[in-house]
């Protein structure tokens, strides 16, 4: 299974449960997650796909850490169960 199609699931079943998944571009600044979701009540996570099995490379691995120092979440997901569960949990408010 490719990466795009992962991305794709999860862009329509963030929007579905009414928050947005925004492609995350940051020029001049490689290793950004692809994604940024953006829930109710100012809720944020960025999230960095993957095709099954794959990891993160590590300035990916890098730019998560910072984020997470700054009190972002970050997740990273290689899979459409991983969508499933991702989105069970942040409906929930997990």
């Amino acid at each position: 299974m490719l990466e795009s199609v992962i991305e794709k699931r999860l862009k329509k079943e963030i929007e579905k449960i009414g928050g947005k998944a925004l492609k995350f571009v940051s020029p001049g600044m490689s290793g950004v997650p692809d994604r940024i979701v953006l829930m109710p009540q100012g809720r944020i996570v960025f999230v960095e796909l993957k095709a099954p099995g794959k990891k993160r490379r590590k300035l990916q691995e890098y730019r998560a850490k910072k984020l997470q120092n700054l009190g972002f979440s970050v997740e990273c997901i290689d899979s459409i169960k991983g969508v499933q569960n991702f989105v069970k949990r942040i409906a929930e408010g997990r």
